[in-house]
């Protein structure tokens, strides 16, 4: 019975660290004291208000420390009084955490009250050691057959959900979170619209999904260093659930704004831009969560992270340093969408890098297959529409025209529609094998000679 107050005195720091706040600009705060290490929390007194402002050492400058807090500055003035808690951001981690909505400090915001019989956890975790990963060679089922049918994921793959605004990646993340047949969803909205929240967990979630996921949110407008922990939080979240040897959906909406959060924390501090405007820490902390999704030696984590493209640019810095890290990668098509083609999946311009580790051999085949009447069509379409081609010209081109119908049917799927992975691969075969001519043999062996 006295073991929880034996820690507490074993944690307990006796020496307190304390420092006054000197100057405050924008969002950044700079102090006299306390002696803390980068990373550390902190804690900003304020008597008039009877409460305290937590923030976080994000640089030193000989005796001057520099802090930026996870709330807005409203009452912080000239010699208040700052004290070091020895440790960095820690969250509660517990089963008790499915079904609950939390912000970017992990404490919960849905009036269900607090997250009881759990232990602590920090948000700043190191990625499973390479040795210990394990390979990734099953299929993990979405319910989404464009992306189990065509670019198939394993359980523990991270992909990129490339997307210009408004083309429905938000609408696909629910459609994985509920259709999907992980054990917990882990879903993180960093910088999105207060009024998306709810609309997420009611009309995209939906009571099944939301019943076995946990909810990391931290809005546009709240400071950059929470949106920055709130990216952390829901990883540390997902990390719990992977030890305890559950299968995980990581969606994570999105990088770009996470991306933002840590530019303006890296200008606040002096850091000098180095591309387009985002500074050098940006590139250096985007792997640094990144890779702590995967496998482990217990659990996995499958991770769809949501990228907004700035003017459907594919190749602006922060989309072309995360499609280099990552382990393939969804292109959501405004062409596509535009003709009410949804989930609108670019399947040519999309990739996942480990299709041919976890699909069957000949289900492999049939995608491969389909992929190329896709691209035959795509290459020709221009001549078809204008009616500049003569059926009978090129074999497959007209084996492509006929093949697209229903290949355009078998890739609209509706929001609220479920598609078991068995049902999407025997579809794919069916498509390949009713559509193409089998080879005469002469023909097979003169082809092979």
């Amino acid at each position: 019975m006295f073991e929880k107050y034996s820690a507490v005195v074993d944690g307990f720091d006796p020496i307190l660290f304390a420092g006054r706040v000197e100057k405050v600009q924008g969002q950044l705060i700079e102090t006299r004291g306390p002696q803390a290490v980068v990373g550390e929390l902190c804690r900003i007194q304020l008597p008039e208000r009877g409460e305290t402002v937590a923030a976080e050492v994000v640089g030193l400058r000989g005796p001057t420390v520099q802090l930026m807090c996870f709330s807005d500055l409203q009452g912080i003035e000239i010699g208040s009084r700052v004290v070091a808690t020895g440790d960095g951001l820690s969250i509660p981690v517990s089963p008790a955490l499915l079904g609950r909505v939390l912000d970017g400090l992990g404490r919960p915001i849905d009036g269900k009250g607090e997250i009881g019989g759990g232990e602590f956890q920090s948000i700043y975790n190191s990625p499973p050691d390479v040795l210990s990963r394990r390979r990734i060679t099953q299929q993990i089922e979405t319910g989404v057959r464009a992306i189990d049918g065509l670019l198939p994921v394993g359980k523990g793959q991270r992909l990129g959900v490339f997307s210009g605004s408004g083309l429905g990646k938000s609408t696909l993340l629910g459609m994985i979170a509920r259709n999907t047949r992980a054990d917990v969803n882990v879903i993180a909205l960093i910088g999105e619209r207060g009024r998306e929240v709810r609309e997420f967990i009611e009309n995209d979630l939906g009571p099944e999904g939301f019943a076995r996921s946990v909810l990391v949110v931290s809005t546009s407008n709240t400071p950059p260093m929470a949106r920055l922990k709130g990216a952390f939080t829901a990883m540390a979240v997902a990390e719990y659930f992977r030890d305890q040897g559950k299968d995980v959906m990581l969606l994570f909406d999105s990088v770009t704004r996470f991306a933002r959060a840590q530019r303006e924390i890296g200008l606040a501090i002096g850091e000098t831009p180095a591309t387009r405007g985002f500074t050098p820490s940006v590139f250096s902390t985007l792997p640094k969560l990144l890779e702590r999704c995967g496998t482990s030696d217990r659990g996995t984590i499958t991770g769809f992270f949501a990228i907004l493209v700035e003017g459907d640019d594919m190749d602006e810095p922060v989309a072309d340093s995360v499609r280099g890290i990552l382990d393939g990668h969804l292109v959501l098509s405004r062409k596509i969408a535009q003709r009410a083609q949804y989930p609108a999946v670019d399947v040519l311009a999309s990739i996942s890098r480990l299709a041919v580790k976890v699909a069957p051999a000949d289900v492999r085949k049939a995608t491969d297959y389909l992929r190329r009447m896709l691209a035959v069509y795509t290459e020709a379409e221009d001549l078809i529409n204008v009616g500049a081609y003569v059926r009978g010209t090129n074999p497959e081109i007209d084996e492509a025209v006929r093949l697209m119908p229903v290949l355009r049917s078998f890739l609209t799927q509706g929001v609220e529609e479920k598609a078991p992975l068995e049902e999407t691969r025997n579809r794919i075969l069916e498509i390949a094998a009713g559509e193409r001519p089998e080879p005469e043999a002469n023909g097979a062996e003169d082809e092979e000679i």
